[in-house]
């Protein structure tokens, strides 16, 4: 561990030390024609003298980790989207800060097994929520800080143990696991600050801090992709890849070249306990790194590892090796159109019992004018302690899969606010070891009323030149 850690500190720091190194000889005369070559007028990355830059220019929001990239590239935590992605909020302008809320709101009735084909299926009306807000102010010629907050409502408006969901597992309540169920996210879900310097042309490092926050492990978590914004439920792969997003203690230092990134973090491994409405003890016993590529506009990779202490409470001596690879693809077909996907995997690996239990999943959203059409699939490997099943003293590994397809419209748009209405349906596909319990195809399904802010609309056409002017977003 130790090995990793004096890895990347000495990574970040000779990098560092290079960058500043040619930025000082870009300084110079003898390299300005260079320096001209690296900045092109049309460069999206390109650095604006003081004196060059127009009103709009600082009425510009950015990346919250770099003055150079766009706004659109902002995942969840310090993670990366693709710059086409579409962004849904409301903007504030202020004369030295930017600010954005965005949320998202499911007022719904679920049901697990609709044709009660097993015995583990559940149903309720709930209603599954987040509110975020994200604020920024520049910091001389080329600093960046940032701070976020984020609550969700789950506890109240979904209970504490959470919403049926078959085949779902991670966390635990009232001293027992929480299986067949989608665990609530805490209410305070982020709170974290952030700020980044620009070292040179194309190059910046930042640091970040937060209680609760998001470690640099995974995608962007499930709620903040465009591709899985139209589905009420968590994927079923959930805690094999981006579990962490909820982390009560975390410190993360990065450092970017073009749309190349590279960061590594501290924090707590503990999953949040069951008491949603308050704060747990910090403690930095784990570890992360993440290393993130963006070829395109339309493209976010990344691969990430992460060695997480004890993270269930129940198994207090399990410590898990997490490795995860990602992929989004992001498109914008009109002005209100667009396609987005997502593909992620994510494996597990176990101290206590010396097993690798593999999850994938697939998802993709098309926006077309007023319709959104969506679906996903999902595999997971999960054994018979993780689900809870003590009859099988081999403790056996079972595939299971799912897959989900789903439509929304929008009704009305009120004060930059869509009220949609939609549907969804899930099949799931049991072991046959499992379907005396759950059958061998229960299907899910469920109604929604969705409210969520509207689509930006982007000068020019251009994601990337989201934040110019858009005081006329009402809250």
């Amino acid at each position: 561990m130790k090995t990793y850690i004096i890895f990347l500190i000495t990574l970040l720091s000779t990098t560092i030390a290079l960058a500043q190194h040619d930025h000082m000889q870009m300084d110079s005369a003898a390299h300005s024609e260079h320096r001209k070559k690296m900045n092109p007028p049309d460069s999206r990355h390109r650095l604006i003298p003081k004196q060059e830059q127009t009103d709009t220019t600082q009425m510009m929001m950015s990346s919250q980790l770099s003055r150079d990239l766009p706004m659109s590239r902002n995942g969840s935590g310090t993670s990366w989207v693709p710059d086409e992605t579409p962004v849904y909020g409301y903007m504030v302008h202020g004369k030295k800060w930017m600010s954005m809320v965005h949320g998202n709101v499911f007022a719904r009735y679920t049901k697990q097994d609709l044709f009660n084909k097993g015995t583990r299926g559940g149903s309720e009306f709930d209603a599954p929520n987040w509110l975020m807000g994200m604020t920024q102010r520049k910091v001389g010629r080329n600093g960046l800080f940032s701070a976020n907050a984020m609550i969700s409502l789950d506890p109240l408006l979904v209970g504490l143990d959470g919403y049926p969901l078959l085949y779902q597992t991670g966390e635990s309540y009232k001293g027992q696991k929480l299986v067949d169920r989608q665990h609530p996210h805490d209410l305070f879900a982020e709170l974290n600050i952030s700020y980044a310097q620009r070292i040179a042309p194309n190059t910046d490092v930042y640091v970040s801090v937060g209680y609760p926050a998001e470690p640099a492990l995974g995608p962007p978590v499930f709620m903040h992709r465009l591709s899985a914004t139209n589905n009420p439920d968590a994927p079923l792969q959930h805690h094999y890849a981006d579990a962490t997003h909820i982390t009560f203690g975390v410190a993360t230092l990065g450092f970017r070249y073009k749309d190349l990134k590279i960061e590594g973090s501290t924090f707590k491994g503990r999953e949040p306990d069951e008491e949603r409405y308050g704060f747990d003890a910090p403690k930095f016993d784990s570890y992360a790194m993440r290393l993130s590529y963006n070829p395109s506009k339309n493209w976010a990779l990344q691969v990430s590892h992460g060695w997480i202490k004890s993270p269930e409470a129940l198994e207090p001596q399990a410590n898990v090796k997490l490795f995860t690879a990602s992929a989004m693809y992001a498109k914008r077909l009109a002005e209100d159109s667009h396609f987005n996907a997502t593909l992620v995997y994510g494996q597990n690996h176990y101290s206590n019992n010396g097993k690798t239990l593999p999850g994938l999943v697939f998802e993709s959203n098309l926006q077309l004018h007023k319709t959104a059409l969506y679906g996903s699939y999902t595999y997971v490997r999960k054994d018979a302690h993780e689900l809870d099943f003590h009859i099988f003293p081999s403790d056996p590994n079972f595939n299971i899969q799912a897959a989900t397809v789903g439509a929304n419209r929008i009704l009305t748009t009120v004060k930059n606010t869509d009220l949609r209405v939609g549907a969804q349906a899930t099949l799931n596909f049991s072991p046959q070891m499992l379907q005396p319990f759950y059958g061998r195809m229960p299907v899910g399904f469920e109604v929604y009323i969705r409210i969520s802010p509207s689509l930006m609309k982007m000068m020019g056409g251009h994601q990337h030149k989201a934040g110019m002017d858009m005081s006329g977003m009402n809250m």
